[in-house]
């Protein structure tokens, strides 16, 4: 098995070596045009300082790689080598201002290869985008809070009472995806649910991974795991139309009929669809799960905050019966509730940032930026930033209470015509999920100090969080 693997990275690293090659051939051409880039360094010659970014990540620290280098080379712009390509970094207010308000003038929105191949995007993104905005507002996804509510008090009671500890990741993770099999497409036969949830597991390891596509590699998993499931959904949405059609599906039942009943969504191929339907699985899956597992670790590690959750969610409960559902003037009311949630999402991002590409030569702060680039904006440039946010490493709800922020620093769901457009269905997720979690259980840390992993899509503790459970006393 050890020769194994040796033969397996040898390969690996021969053809990261021959691409990587290619790539300083095109940095050092570049860089001889455009002779004013800005500082930085390019890292290793072939491996560039990927290495470095991604290790900080999983030390728990990812914004050491960022602030290093802002206080070494400049805190507005600096030069690097990142997934395989040549990179600047864009820091503080003025840079994410910069890149969410030049999206198809100086730059646009850019994927690694590895992530293409696994989801294969309609080449209307735009359109699509847009499509997907109009049907998760705000006064349209308030329809998901009783269903979102059922989701919960089904899952709390199947999977958390009656355990003296469980494991939180794995649960919130189950949750989110639930959650979404129901609300996208009404399905909720747990059967379904677990077949589906097995590849869901596999695509995260590779959306980031080196894009090399060989048996047994991150990449060729994920992408297997892929093919699987936009061939399910397809299924899904075949019939959907059909039903539709016929009158035995509402067009407003679920996220996949009011895209279906879209002008844009009716011209879409079955594949495209479940493209993007897969794309807004992974966000809301990944992304919300993370968040929810982060709530209850700060939850447990500071009483004050419990107590504080504990008694908005405990007036609102008095204001219904035991059999009502929450409905969205209750969502409402949870404002100190969403400011611990911001809290989390301040110092525990759902992503640390993302890239844009150069469409064009530019010029920012100074400096030349060539066409092709790779751009990456960083939440850590700002959110742990003691210019924006005093004690930036302390937990405190109460930055949010109507306090105005300096626009473009608190960026968890980014910005610009990207900004996440699940934002609102995540709050929604997160605070109804927090209702019943306080309400039914105090919470203790099995592990005190356990260790925090940045990874590129999500962060996530080393143990995924054991927690004990102490029911409410009736």
């Amino acid at each position: 098995m050890d020769t194994f693997n040796v033969s397996i990275f040898s390969l690996v690293v021969v053809l990261a070596s021959c691409l990587l090659r290619f790539v300083f051939f095109k940095y050092s051409k570049s860089s001889a045009i455009h002779t004013n880039l800005p500082p930085g360094r390019r890292g290793w010659p072939l491996i560039g300082e990927t290495i470095e970014f991604v290790t900080s990540g999983r030390k728990g620290h990812p914004e050491k790689f960022i602030i290093d280098r802002m206080n070494k080379f400049s805190h507005h712009v600096f030069r690097t080598s990142l997934m395989l390509e040549n990179a600047a970094v864009f820091c503080g207010p003025a840079g994410n201002k910069f890149l969410f308000s030049n999206e198809n003038k100086f730059v646009q929105y850019w994927l690694p290869a590895s992530v293409k191949k696994i989801i294969p995007f309609s080449h209307q993104e735009a359109e699509t985008l847009k499509m997907i905005r109009h049907h998760f507002k705000p006064e349209i996804i308030r329809q998901y809070v009783s269903l979102i509510d059922m989701v919960a008090k089904k899952h709390f009671e199947t999977e958390w009472e009656g355990k003296d500890q469980i494991m939180t990741h794995k649960l919130t993770k189950k949750f989110t995806f639930f959650v979404a099999c129901k609300t996208f497409f009404s399905i909720d036969d747990p059967e379904w649910v677990n077949n589906l949830s097995g590849p869901f597991e596999k695509l995260a390891p590779g959306l980031f991974s080196i894009p090399i596509n060989l048996p047994g590699t991150p990449l060729r998993r994920a992408i297997n795991a892929g093919n699987f499931i936009r061939k399910e959904v397809a299924t899904i949405v075949k019939q959907r139309r059909v039903d539709l059609a016929n009158g035995k599906a509402s067009p407003t039942q679920d996220v996949l009929s009011l895209f279906l009943s879209d002008e844009h969504g009716k011209v879409m191929a079955e594949t495209e669809v479940a493209a993007v339907m897969m794309g807004l699985m992974i966000g809301g899956y990944d992304s919300t799960s993370s968040t929810c597992t982060f709530i209850v670790n700060y939850l447990a590690e500071l009483p004050e905050v419990y107590e504080g959750v504990y008694k908005e969610q405990t007036e609102i409960a008095k204001s219904k019966t035991s059999t009502e559902l929450l409905d969205w003037d209750d969502v409402s009311k949870m404002k100190y509730s969403w400011n611990v949630a911001c809290e989390v999402l301040r110092l525990i991002p759902p992503t640390q940032g993302t890239f844009r590409e150069a469409i064009s030569d530019f010029t920012y702060n100074g400096y030349s930026i060539p066409k092709g680039w790779k751009l990456y904006w960083s939440t850590n440039s700002t959110h742990k930033n003691p210019d924006f946010f005093s004690e930036p490493e302390k937990f405190d709800p109460s930055r949010f209470d109507s306090k105005a922020l300096v626009p473009y620093t608190y960026v968890p769901f980014g910005g610009g015509c990207h900004l996440c457009p699940g934002k609102e269905f995540a709050r929604l997720e997160i605070l109804v999920f927090m209702y019943h979690l306080v309400r039914k259980f105090k919470l203790k840390k099995a592990i005190p100090n356990e260790h925090i992993i940045f990874d590129l899509l999500q962060p996530k503790l080393a143990n995924g969080l054991p927690i004990h459970l102490y029911p409410h006393k009736p």
